[in-house]
């Protein structure tokens, strides 16, 4: 049964102004802020006032402290939702060493053992534990959630909220059941972190956590800091001796340490192989690999052990090194969602930093095939109907993946996949111990399919347009941070100075001068009777990037739109 919210005294009841005094008085006591960072406190003023709130502030610009100050005027115990063990202990361990903190942080997750994860609850229970930080895994145990509802929370905080989207680039089935356990708890005051989130992701975001008329804080993207390069070559063999020659060059200038990401687990082997054999200190890191030899790596990268780390996307979320002086990417990233959030993972010191991607257009060719592929109706209602007899015939601990895997025939990352489509659709639900069941309500396996089915073709239309606006950087002859930067519905009047386009004199005084005389200027919801519903994004002289919401993103020339009625405005 949800649990009464708590009756809120001050500051959230008091007048704005107390609260403001009484928010920068904890900020500057417990963190010794003397300022805020774009976003921090215009988002702290929305929780503490009871708001849910949706704060995209960017990689480095202190999102942690949005929670930990609000956090010590909320009048209940705090919920951190984090998806890394590793990142749960971090943030832990940063709050223990906060003097004048009131009350504990504590962290609840599988690699603890029953009698500190029994103690972590009984520490929220009575009050000792302010902070709690899980998995979201833990939240499908009904024992898990009870406990904490009995402990009438006053903020529940998902960090990497962009994982709940699954038009976002690190997609978590898990993090589905968050908006229906805001429920459970009584709906606390919700506030959702991420650096990354361009429009559609907020608006699922918003969705998904069933937040309630949220405040919406979007500080600036824009990282000055960093420098924005692309170097294209036409055949392999020159692409990785410049992705090798780069990264010898940043550190021979002293620019260390700095991370290279590849598409593959074998190049990540490959090149962290030939950066040793060249004398750095250099190691692989990816999925493959055991736990013990990831965490050695990312330990050592932390210590300042190495020179580089090479490594897949599995590296990065949670790492925050803020002396990171360069990121080269051998292949173009999935997207540019992704893109931006690997590159800022440098220079979150504020000095500068160089993100490289060194980019070979037949590249593109492996994040189509990555983006592609729509499983077939006939297997999508097999797994569901699998599902389904069991729950008709009373299996109360569901089906096992394991069993599921026998059952089908179907490898572990095609059935996962289409367990993930299903979940989506409201068709099945996957418990801590890794067991599949029917969700209540649930279609027939055959609607199950079909919509699931319906769902992956969408994504798969998603999932290409933003491969196409990765190549739009890669290949765009304009400032690149102006490029970036649109994409995420940001608009950068001057060039910014600092990418090579730039520095090349490529650059030209767009998109503002653009805007001025074109029919569809950024921000601008427009209806295409094909693509439907859609939002300018960007303008570029003689063409405009606009996000539909059923196909992701075109680019369409302006003159064309206007000859043939393409596009219409409409009202928002």
């Amino acid at each position: 049964m949800p649990v009464p919210r708590a009756a809120k005294t001050s500051p959230a009841g008091a007048s704005a102004s107390v609260r403001t005094r009484r928010l920068r008085e904890v900020a500057r006591d417990l963190l010794g802020f003397e300022d805020f960072r774009p976003g921090q406190e215009e988002a702290m003023q929305s929780v503490v006032g009871g708001r849910d709130t949706l704060a995209v502030l960017p990689s480095g610009a202190g999102k942690s402290a949005v929670y930990q100050v609000a956090g010590q005027l909320t009048d209940g115990p705090v919920l951190v939702v984090s998806p890394l063990i590793a990142l749960q202990r971090d943030q832990v361990d940063r709050l223990d060493d906060l003097d004048g903190l009131d009350g504990e942080a504590a962290q609840l997750n599988s690699a603890l053992s029953a009698a500190d994860q029994r103690a972590a609850l009984e520490g929220l229970a009575d009050g000792t534990v302010r902070y709690l930080f899980l998995a979201p895994e833990q939240l499908a145990k009904p024992e898990v959630v009870d406990a904490i509802a009995a402990a009438r929370p006053a903020l529940f905080v998902v960090d990497e909220a962009h994982c709940v989207s699954a038009w976002g680039h690190d997609f978590r089935p898990d993090y589905l059941r968050l908006g229906a356990v805001v429920e459970q708890l009584g709906h606390p005051t919700v506030l959702a972190l991420t650096a990354t989130a361009a429009p559609p992701v907020r608006a699922e975001i918003v969705e998904r956590l069933a937040m309630r008329e949220p405040v919406v804080v979007v500080a600036g993207f824009d990282r000055p800091e960093i420098r924005l390069e692309v170097e294209q070559h036409a055949d392999a063999h020159g692409k990785q001796k410049a992705v090798l020659d780069r990264v010898l060059a940043q550190i021979g200038e002293g620019h260390v340490p700095g991370i290279v990401y590849s598409a593959t687990r074998k190049g990540t082997e490959e090149l962290a192989a030939e950066l040793t054999d060249r004398g750095l200190r250099a190691r692989a890191y990816h999925a493959g690999l055991r736990k013990a030899e990831r965490e050695e790596t990312q330990q050592a990268f932390m210590d300042d052990g190495l020179d580089v780390v090479v490594a897949t996307t599995a590296f990065g979320m949670g790492i925050d090194k803020p002396d990171t002086r360069f990121v080269v990417h051998a292949e173009p990233a999935d997207s540019v969602d992704s893109y931006y959030q690997e590159i800022g993972r440098a220079g979150r010191d504020g000095e500068p930093a160089l993100a490289v991607l060194v980019y070979r257009q037949e590249d593109l060719g492996l994040r189509r095939f990555f983006a592609a592929g729509v499983p077939a109706e006939e297997e999508l209602q097999q797994v569901a109907g699998l599902v389904s007899a069991a729950e008709a015939a009373g299996l109360d601990d569901g089906v096992d993946v394991r069993q599921l895997r026998e059952e089908t025939g179907r490898a572990a990352t095609p059935l996962a996949r289409d367990l993930n489509l299903l979940e989506q659709v409201s068709a099945v639900v996957l418990d801590e111990e890794g067991a599949v069941h029917a969700a209540d309500g649930a279609p027939s396996p055959a609607e199950a399919a079909a919509a699931a089915r319906e769902l992956a073709e969408h994504h798969e239309q998603v999932d290409q347009s933003r491969v196409e606006m990765m190549r739009g950087y890669a290949e765009t002859t304009e400032c690149r941070r102006q490029f970036l930067l649109g994409y995420f519905g940001e608009q950068l009047a001057q060039p910014c100075g600092n990418c090579d386009n730039c520095s090349a004199g490529l650059s030209r005084q767009q998109p503002g001068a653009a805007d001025a005389d074109t029919p569809f200027p950024a921000q601008t919801p427009v209806q295409h009777a094909e693509w439907g519903p859609g939002v300018v994004m960007r303008v570029e002289d003689d063409r405009v990037v606009v996000l539909f919401e059923e196909v992701g993103y075109k680019t369409l020339g302006v003159a064309a739109v206007v000859a043939n009625d393409l596009l219409e405005r409409r009202d928002t």
